[in-house]
């Protein structure tokens, strides 16, 4: 019994129509028929009623319809999975991802990779800011991450979105009657920012902006992401310096204005791992991240990228 020929025998089986089925299998019809009389003459059995005018499955014929799709159905998977692994296809990728800009991109490499690379498993390792995952990615313990530009020697990466800095703080905060926000406003305010030791590029850019407006940011709390952050801003416990994505988080009683002025950095965040990798389920998760995560050619003035 061979593979084309249970083949043959479903295509007939479903058409119930030699020519067509023929069609279907871009055959001829004469091969094709050679075909079922050889599944015939291997079984011991007749699979098909024919006339001149019409074609039915017998008995032994309906029998075997389904172990037959299910036998080509089982083929059909291992050709797939050999081929996944001929292209590095399997495996497990681990990728490290934190703050607001991570939110929006990673369902959309996430489903993609899944859809199109069920070989490959995905280990999803979250509040992975960008010191700590350049660290972990010179390691090997992290294969791909979201962090922010410039990034260490041996370290590869492709930018992926762009973000302004926005001011989240409370409704009814008297800056939040202002259209915008610059830094030097906020030098007596209490803020609410990323753990230091987490290495936050969003932290260090907004201490580096109050610092260019002459004044040390004061820190009263820190949070580990960008729920809990913004959260803290609702409840009144400081103003918050985020990347423009975060304005997709709605909370109660907080709002988002954007910081004006040359001191306000536009923050490029790619997708990072390391030089030389020789993972090949890597490279394949990388190939539908150009995809899907396009680097973005411009960064308008609300904070969004065009593309």
């Amino acid at each position: 019994m061979e593979l084309r020929h249970l083949s043959g025998f479903v295509a007939v089986a479903e058409e119930l129509h030699f020519g067509r089925a023929a069609e279907r299998l871009h055959i001829a019809q004469s091969p094709l028929s050679q075909q079922i009389r050889l599944l015939e003459r291997d079984l011991g059995v007749k699979l098909f009623e024919r006339t001149t005018r019409s074609v039915r499955l017998t008995a032994a014929g309906q029998a075997l319809l389904e172990p037959a799709r299910h036998l080509l159905a089982e083929a059909s998977a291992v050709r797939r999975t050999v081929r996944a692994a001929h292209l590095g296809e399997v495996g497990r990728v681990t990728i490290g991802f934190a703050g607001a800009s991570s939110y929006s991109a990673l369902p959309l490499l996430t489903r993609a990779v899944t859809s199109e690379l069920p070989g490959i498993e995905l280990v999803l390792e979250g509040q992975t800011y960008t010191g700590e995952a350049l660290g972990r990615i010179a390691d090997g313990s992290l294969d791909v991450g979201f962090v922010a530009l410039p990034v260490r020697r041996g370290i590869s990466t492709r930018v992926v979105r762009m973000e302004r800095l926005v001011l989240a703080l409370p409704d009814s905060h008297p800056l939040a009657q202002r259209p915008d926000v610059t830094f030097a406003d906020l030098a007596h305010e209490p803020f609410v920012t990323f753990p230091v030791s987490r290495g936050s590029a969003v932290r260090e850019a907004m201490v580096q902006a109050c610092h260019e407006a002459g004044f040390a940011p004061r820190i009263v709390q820190e949070a580990p992401d960008s729920y809990n952050m913004l959260a803290l801003v609702g409840a009144g416990v400081g103003l918050a310096v985020v990347v423009a994505s975060a304005r997709a988080i709605r909370l109660e009683h907080v709002v988002f204005r954007p910081l004006t002025g040359d001191d306000v950095p536009v923050l490029p965040i790619a997708l990072g791992w390391r030089t030389g990798n020789p993972s090949a389920a890597l490279q394949a998760v990388l190939r539908v991240a150009e995809r899907v995560l396009p680097t973005p050619p411009t960064v308008t003035d609300d904070g969004d990228y065009d593309g």
